[in-house]
Parts: C-alpha cells; structure tokens; sequence
C-alpha cells in the first residue's frame, strides 16, 4: 500500500528549521517549503538554497596541528620533573641516567600523541556515515546527486540499503523500515508511516514520519522532503557536541601531577639544606654539590612513569584477553576509580536477540499449557505451526534464519516446540497473503494443503488490531465466545510489564485460491498472546550484583520504551521487581528538569528511556558535579558525546559505529556488560601496584634523604658517595619496583567501595608509611656507620651502603600487600619481583667483591661477618614493615566486631 499527500505549492516564505516537523501534516510541510512532490525544486531554486543553507556537510572545530599535540605533551608537570631530573644529571655526567630519563619522557609523549591524534577521528568517522550519492527530483525528472548539494525542500527517493542523507519528512511510504538504532538507541527498526505527532516534544524513536541524516532503510521505499541538512540535522547536533572540549582528566593523571609538584618542591628544599648544611660543616664545595645533585636525582622517582606506562600497557594486554580492547592507557586505570557505570540496554545488558519470554491465551495462568492442536475441524495445526507459517523467515546453511528479528524470534519459538519449517511450508504451502503495514498493524497468511478442500489463514499483529476481529478464544483449553475487553486487558497487561505483544489468530474457509483473502481476517479465533523480549544476558545481573558490592552504581540509559527499559532493569536487579513509573526516568520529564533539579534526582534514579544524546551528557554532567567517576557505555551515533565527555568511554566492538568507538576510550570486543566488570577490577589491581611502587620509592628515597641528613647532626662523616646514590636509584628503583606492575591482585579487591575521587595517592597512611620505614632504614644505616667506627672497622661506608641498598630490597618484599602477610601470599606468587630482587643482590655483591668495581664505587671486600651482620640489620626492615600489617589486620577485625556488636 502507498500513501500520497498532496502536491500543494502555495507560495510562502520557506518555513525555518524547527524540531517540530514531525508535528505538521504532509500538505502543510510541502506548503511551508515551497517545493512539489512530483517536480521537485527547479534547479536555480536549489542554487539558491545552496547558497543560503551551505553544503550539506557536518563542520569540525578547528583542530590543532600535529606539531601543537606533540608539544602540549611536555607540559606536564611529572614531564617538567622529569625533565629537569635530565638537566641535573647531565651535572653529574652519568650518561646512562640521562639517556634513561628521556627515553621515558619520549615515550609519554609518544603515548600521549598517539591517543589525542586517534581521538580526533571521532568528527572523521562521524563524516564517513553520510550518504555516497543521493537520489532527488529535480525539474520534473529524477537526479542523482552528491548528498552535499542537497538543500531544504528537495525530494529525496529512498531505497532499502540506503543511507538517509539528511533530515526528511516523509510524504510516501510503501513498507518502510528504517534501522535508527545508532542514532536513537532503539535495537530494532522501525516502521514509518505519514501520520503527524501531536506532542513537538517527541523522542526522534516516537517520530514515525520522520527519517534522519545517517540512518539506514531496511526495507521499503518512500520519499521525503528535506527539512533540515548540515548542522542543522540531528546528526549535526551531535557533530557539535562532539566538537566541544569535553575530554577529562583521569584520576591518575591528575594523583601523578599533584605528586610531581609535591615532590619537586620536597626536594629542591632538602637538596639545598643538605648543601647548605655541608658547607657549614666545612665539606668541599665540589663535594656537597655533587653530592646534593646525586640525591636530587635519586630523589626524584624518574621511574615511576615507567612504572605507570609499564603497568597500564600490561594491564590493557590483559584486558584484551579479556574482551576488553583499551584506547587510551590512562583508561585502564581510570576504571578502579569508577563510581558510576551509565550502560546502554540493547546488546550490552541483553542479548540483541529478540525471543519469546511468554505465550498466554486470553484467559489462562502462566503456567497453564497451552492446547497442542487447534480444533479447527479438518485443520490438525499447532499452534508452533500457525505462527511459523505466519512469517517470511528463511531457513539457510546450518540452520541460521533470515529475516525480520521479531518474526525469527518466533520461528525459533517454534522449533524449540518440535516445528520444522521447511516441512511445515512444503506441507501448507502459502497460496496468499496480506501483508503488514502501519495503518493495518497485522498480517495474515493464506494456506492450503494439497489434498484439502479449505484454506487455511494464519493472522499475527497489534493486539488491538486483531483481538476486536476475533469472536472465539482459548478458555482453559477449549473455544469459547471471545471476551475482547479480557482479552485486551491482558495484552496490555504483558505490554506493561515490557513486553512487545502479538496476538495470533486462525480462521478458516472453503473458497478457492483466487476468492478474496479479507473476510478471512474476520470472525477468526484467538489462539494466543506472544510476548517478546530482547532478554538479559544470562552473566549480566552476576556482573551488576558484583559492581554493586564493589560500591558501583548500575545506571540504564536507552532508547526504547520506558516499560521495555523498566522489565530489563528489574530482571538485572538494578530496581526493585514491584518498582513503578517513577522509577524510570523518561527523557521528556528529564529536560523538565533545571541542572540543579537533575543532580538530585540522578542520585536516586536508575533507570533512563526515550533519551536524546543532549540527555545522556546531561545526566553524565550531572553525575560529575555531584563528585563521581562515570563510565559510560554506548554503541551508537547518539552515544558519542556522552562517552567522550565521561570519565572513560566504552564502546561497543561487534554492533557499534564507528564514531562511538573513535569517541571511545575502550572497546569490549564482546559488547558484554560483564566485561566491563573484569575492567574494573584489573583498574583497581593496577592502581594497587602502582600504589605500591610510590610507597616503596617514597620510602627508600626517605631513608636517602635522612641518613645524609642526619649524619652530620650526629657529627658523623658523609655516609654516601654520589656513585652509591645513583647506585642505589638504579637497581632499587629500577628492576624491583618494575616488576611491583606484576603484582596480581588481592583477594577481595571487587568487594571495596571505590576510590574516592580527590582522594591523593598518598592517602590511607602511605606517606606517613614513608617517613616511618625511611627514618628506620636511616636509623639502621647510620647505627652501622657509628658501630663501624667505634670498633675500627676500615669498610665503614661499604658497609652503610649495603645497609641502606639491602634494606630496601627487603622492604619491596615486604610491601606487596598492605595488609597480607608475605608468608600467606607466597614468594612465588610474582616471580618476576622475586628474580629481580635475586638479581639486585647479586649485582651488590658483584660491586662488593670484584675488584675493579671497588675502584669504580669506592667499595671494598667486606668480611664473612661483616656482611652476615649487613644482611640481618638489613632484614629488620622486613620484620618491621610485616608487624605494621599485623596491626592492621587486628585493627580491622577489631573494627569489624565493633560495628556488629553496633
């Protein structure tokens, strides 16, 4: 069936562009733009359009240069740290450290280029889903066209497989369906007709007579008016947002810049005390310079960026393993900080996969089976049977169906039942049918075996469009006079509950194949109502469950109905199985709301339908004002401001756009929710280490620090050289604190609350950890030094320094939990840690006891005793930091008993 509307060129000024076209009838919309369904605009009228309107293109914001990325990433402030560690080094003319430190500066910046330059391609891939050629009519005769030279008022043909090349009003419709899902969210397509909207504030998935820029025509054929092109389209709108510079800082890069500049400056003042204080001491001025320079560099952790890039780069290979693809390294880390995840419903949460979840008649219980055969005399089908016969699914290769998603859903209803298809329709082949559209809201299909004298019609469609066709139904296993407003009453029932319902329906007669099919949809008899459901992933509510006990609240945020949006959400767990209207948040009521009255409500609500893109940035917003870290999941064009304005965005690999994942800062390559929950927990492990790195190299530059401090306040001699400075930088902060990346995580990591946002680095006792283990490993070193020289011992300072550089060995060991004993971890549990301990011990022995390395670092042979005695003084360090976790641990149970005697 095509619908034609009326060719009316009343003359007027061209209407504006409005959103409330899908307001106006087919007459009044032709009328407002001056132009003809059948001639089209003429040719210097589409000229002259052109000029006025501009090309039908998206416009980017202005894009800073390759050169300008590159630059900008050396002006952070660990980079500006590090850099100057450089400078200093070049002091003391240790080329290897130099070398070392800009490499690592290199390869941030590298790192970092290389992630603004890909996220740049979002407004490219954006570009790419315009249409390759339009068709149009123009002067009476149909042109094909480049879709940037289309203007308001042209006719545009469309075709399935097309792409839509702007914003239309459709003013002929014949089948029509179009796949809106990257722009709306809606996961199946949706059939348009020419009927006007009263509410201007419709979601674009309730505008039927509207198509737009970007989406694609599934099946049909129809033609449009263009109402709005370029930026002014809907895409357009989401083209601008993408333009704005909305791009957050993650949570470490914001914990390592504050870092920088605490450690900058900690250090310049204690280098310049110490410099100070030795000349005052009467040291050489060469020497104390020196000397302040060696600790400068040691003080300054230049490894901990490697620590990080080496951490993020292994965790974001783990976590392909996984499913998870990371874009942006920073990401990987930025998930254990998350508070919020704000996920799409379609595919992520649920299977994308249409199917039948209830199957009632009219009347019975939902546990009440339904009868095998329908007694409609001579014809022995089942109830399987008539709706497979009711549909055009194709059976291919291996048995995969092809076809509408709703009607494969319930073909393989079917054949669960025991229904073979292709016997079925070899068996009752089709001899008509009445096909479905919008205005009819049903299809009937007609068959006929060969041997009977009847045909037999299959009908499925709009409850209230077939049910009021019916005068029998189903009643506890037998055909009773059909109750039309029971039967009613129950599809509506199933509707609300999120269900999209189809009633089915048989009749029969015996004409011949060329009578009439229409009085066949007459006087039929209600065989069922068919729920359908696109049904949660089966690992979804264990994934949701645990990120709630991990402190993580599970947002939903979608395209489709709000019943559909509100069945999911209570099958997941994310709202209460009796919750009502109010808990579902629709995108109409949502922009009712002023920012203030939207970060109160987002505190509380979870669950989002009918949302616009503007919507989904706003809720993000709102949820960031209020102190959150939000991950956002998103699959379509719709999707990509708000993932390029969350915390971390999360596209789909299988069914996203490609806009959504260039805005992205991570792909699950599964499009599953539950591997979200595997990213987070690998976020917070790799926070964990790198947690643990920056309280071991706090604390072994601490007892630096204080034992060349306090040496001279004791009146001992200067205990370091600053070859045994640098040395101790190298094989303490270098192999061991790498192989802290390796740590696996702790048991219970996902049962803690999150991060909390501003929360420092050095938060939960770490510095006070530092300073406590850093005057201990001086304390140690220092008592030595003064034993040393009390008993006339001529190795004095080799031996300090092995104190210093053995004890801090220890403390790495001892530090790979917080908590857990060493001994309950296992020293195998990081091998890497433990080979690289194994080998920072022996290169300290190698500078001890070969000979041309003593002349290299000022050391001599120590003694069987004397290095037996280094070891164990060495080893109190260890003991000290396993009693603090023991007091930990007794602290905690002591709290915990506490607040259940509460």
């Amino acid at each position: 069936m095509t619908l034609r509307a009326s060719t009316s060129t009343t003359p007027s000024a061209l209407a504006p562009p409005t959103a409330a076209w899908h307001t106006q009838t087919v007459s009044d919309t032709v009328s407002s733009l001056r132009t003809d369904i059948e001639a089209g605009l003429t040719s210097d009228e589409a000229t002259r359009r052109r000029a006025e309107y501009g090309d039908n293109v998206l416009v980017t914001a202005a894009k800073r240069g390759p050169l300008r990325m590159l630059l900008a990433q050396f002006t952070d402030v660990m980079v500006l740290v590090l850099l100057a560690a450089a400078a200093v080094t070049a002091v003391v003319g240790d080329i290897e450290d130099i070398i070392a430190v800009l490499a690592i500066v290199v390869l941030n910046a590298t790192l970092g280029f290389a992630q603004e330059y890909r996220a740049d391609k979002a407004m490219t891939a954006l570009g790419a889903m315009a249409a390759a050629t339009a068709r149009v009519r123009r002067d009476g005769v149909e042109h094909t066209v480049p879709p940037q030279e289309l203007v308001p008022g042209d006719i545009v043909l469309l075709d399935a497989g097309t792409v839509v090349p702007a914003d239309l009003r459709l003013v002929e419709v014949s089948q029509l369906n179009v796949e809106e899902a990257a722009l709306t969210g809606e996961s199946l397509p949706v059939h348009k007709s020419l009927a006007p909207q009263t509410d201007p504030l419709a979601s674009l998935g309730d505008r039927r007579a509207m198509v737009y820029k970007g989406t694609n025509i599934a099946s049909g054929h129809g033609l449009g008016v263009i109402v709005a092109t370029g930026m002014q389209t809907e895409l357009g709108r989401i083209a601008a947002l993408l333009t704005e510079n909305t791009r957050v800082r993650t949570p470490l890069q914001q914990r390592m810049a504050s870092l920088g500049q605490w450690l900058a400056i900690t250090v310049l003042v204690v280098c310049v005390a110490i410099f100070v204080a030795g000349l005052l001491r009467g040291e050489p001025v060469a020497l104390m310079f020196m000397t302040a320079v060696s600790l400068a560099v040691a003080a300054i952790p230049e490894a901990l960026p490697a620590v990080v890039t080496v951490s993020l780069a292994l965790g974001a290979r783990r976590m392909v393993q996984q499913h998870a693809l990371v874009r942006r390294l920073p990401a990987v880390e930025t998930l254990g900080s998350v508070t919020y995840i704000c996920t799409d419903k379609t595919g992520t949460l649920t299977e994308n996969r249409m199917r039948v979840d209830a199957v009632r008649t009219a009347t019975n219980e939902p546990g009440e089976r339904l009868p095998l055969t329908v007694p409609l005399q001579e014809a022995p089908l089942t109830f399987a049977e008539a709706l497979t016969l009711c549909t055009d699914v194709q059976q291919v290769a291996d048995g995969v169906l092809t076809g509408d998603p709703t009607e494969t859903a319930l073909v393989r209803w079917a054949t669960e039942q025991g229904v073979e298809a292709p016997a079925l329709r070899s068996e009752w082949p089709r001899v008509g049918e009445l096909a479905f559209s919008s205005e009819r809201a049903r299809m009937t299909t007609v068959h006929r075996m060969t041997t009977s004298a009847y045909r037999v019609a299959c009908t499925k469609g709009a409850p209230e469009r077939v049910i009021p066709a019916c005068t029998r139904m189903w009643h506890h296993g037998t055909l009773v006079p059909i109750n039309a407003a029971e039967a009613l009453a129950r599809a509506n029932a199933m509707a609300a509950s999120g269900l999209r319902v189809l009633a089915i329906a048989m009749n029969r007669d015996e004409q011949t194949d060329t009578a009439p099919i229409e009085p066949l949809e007459e006087q039929q008899v209600l065989l069922a109502l068919v729920g359908l459901l696109d049904p949660p992933r089966k690992e979804a509510r264990d994934a949701v469950a645990t990120c709630h006990a991990a402190g993580i609240r599970v947002v939903m945020i979608t395209g489709d109905h709000p019943a559909t949006a509100r069945a999911i959400a209570s099958r997941l767990g994310l709202i209460a199985a009796d919750a009502g209207e109010d808990d579902v948040l629709t995108g109409a009521a949502l922009q009712a709301l002023d920012d203030q009255m939207l970060q109160a409500r987002v505190e509380h609500t979870r669950v989002y339908a009918r949302v616009t893109p503007e919507d989904k940035m706003r809720i993000v917003t709102a949820l960031q004002a209020r102190g959150e870290y939000v991950a956002m999941t998103g699959d379509g064009v719709n999707d990509a401001p708000a993932l390029k304005r969350a915390n971390i965005g999360i596209a789909m690999g299988r069914g996203g756009t490609d806009v959504a994942r260039e805005a992205s800062d991570m792909v699950l390559l599964d499009d599953n929710f539950s591997t979200i929950v595997v990213a987070v927990r690998e976020g917070r492990r790799i926070y964990d280490n790198i947690r643990r790195f920056v309280r071991f190299v706090l604390s072994t530059n601490a007892g630096e620090i204080c034992t060349l401090v306090a040496a001279p306040l004791f009146g001992l001699p200067l205990p370091l050289l600053p070859i045994h400075i640098l040395w101790m930088n190298l094989i303490t902060d270098g192999l061991p604190g790498l192989t802290l990346s390796a740590e696996p995580a702790e048991v219970g990591i996902m049962q803690r609350p999150p991060r909390p946002p501003q929360e420092s680095i050095l938060s939960h006792g770490l510095w006070q950890h530092a300073v406590r283990v850093g005057l201990l490993m001086a304390a140690l070193a220092l008592g030595t030094q003064a034993w040393s020289l009390h008993t006339g011992h001529g190795h004095w300072q080799t031996m300090t320094f092995t104190v210093l550089t053995v004890s801090q060995l220890a403390h790495v060991m001892a530090i790979r939990s917080e908590r857990t004993s060493l001994f309950r971890l296992g020293l195998t549990s990081n091998p890497w840690l433990l080979l690289a301990v194994a080998t920072s011990l022996g290169l300290q022995l190698a500078i001890i006891y070969v000979p041309i390395l003593n002349t290299v670092f000022r050391t001599a042979p120590l003694s069987f005793g004397e290095l037996i005695l280094c070891l164990v003084v060495s080893f109190v360090v260890f003991v000290a930091v396993e009693l603090e976790k023991l007091l930990i641990r007794r602290r905690d149970v002591e709290a915990d008993t506490s607040s259940q005697r509460i």
